[in-house]
């Protein structure tokens, strides 16, 4: 037999496409700004009113998959603490007909002349 047939001719290993490594770089580079606009647009969802400024103080590598996109339960869980119930209302007086004191009844100034 001859070396010729006993050599294995596997194909050189193709290099990486070019474009793959600009599309990562690019993911990596714009990943924080996809990160503010998923976290804007949940918490419109939500009704939640997020102050200016806000979310440049989010480190948006935590808010971020596995993927590099992201991530919809990590946002959910950094605006859950931002949601408010429905607002309680202390019991004030003043919401119906009190006759008693601390209120006081006005002075009535008689509209007629003979009284002035």
């Amino acid at each position: 037999m001859s070396d010729h047939q006993t050599e294995s001719h596997s194909p050189a290993p193709m290099p990486a496409d070019p474009a793959d490594s600009v599309r990562a770089e690019v993911q990596r580079e714009y990943a924080a700004k996809l990160v503010q606009a998923e976290l804007r647009a949940q918490a419109a969802q939500a009704g939640i009113k997020l102050s200016d400024g806000f979310t440049e103080y989010l480190d948006a590598s935590k808010l971020l998959g596995e993927d590099g996109n992201p991530s919809v339960e990590a946002i959910g869980k950094a605006l859950e603490p931002l949601k408010s119930a429905e607002p309680e209302f202390p019991q004030i007086k003043g919401m119906g007909y009190y006759p008693g004191p601390p209120f006081r009844s006005t002075p009535r100034v008689s509209l007629d002349v003979r009284e002035r």
